[in-house]
C-alpha cells in the first residue's frame, strides 16, 4: 500500500517492447512499456487489454483501420481482436497497460520481440 511514481518507474528501464510489471490488482497486472516503431500483429483469445498513453502518440492498428491514441487517452482492445501497436517518426511512446496475469505478450504469435517474463520494477 505504497504510492507508485510512474515517471520514476519509466526512468528505470530503456528497452523498447520490454514490459515491466509495477503492480498486481487481483488477477490483473499493471505494466509499463516503452514502444518505438512497429510491433507484431497478434491477438489474445481470452483477454482484453487496456492501453493508456502516458507520453507520445500510439497508433493502434487493426486490420480495417488505425486508431490514434494520444497522450492521456486509453484504448481497450477486446479479446480475439487482431492488433498491432506502433509509433511513428521515431517517437518513443510510454504506455501503461492493464491485462490479466496469464496474458501472453504476443498471444499465439512467436516473434523476436516476444517476451515471456516481465521484470518487476
Amino acid at each position: 500500500m505504497n504510492t507508485i511514481n510512474i515517471k520514476d518507474k519509466f526512468s528505470k528501464f530503456s528497452k523498447n517492447w520490454h514490459p515491466h510489471q509495477i503492480a498486481i490488482v487481483d488477477d490483473m497486472q499493471v505494466i509499463l512499456a516503452k514502444l518505438k516503431g512497429e510491433f507484431v500483429w497478434h491477438s489474445h483469445d481470452d483477454e482484453d487489454e487496456l492501453f493508456q498513453v502516458v507520453k507520445g502518440t500510439l497508433y493502434m492498428q487493426f486490420r480495417d483501420r488505425t486508431e490514434i491514441v494520444n497522450e492521456g487517452e486509453i484504448i481497450v482492445v477486446p479479446k480475439g481482436v487482431e492488433h498491432n501497436p506502433s509509433t511513428k517518426n521515431n517517437e518513443e511512446v510510454h504506455v501503461l497497460l492493464f491485462e490479466k496475469l496469464n496474458t501472453a505478450h504476443t498471444g499465439n504469435v512467436q516473434d523476436e520481440k516476444t517476451q515471456t517474463h516481465y521484470p518487476k520494477i
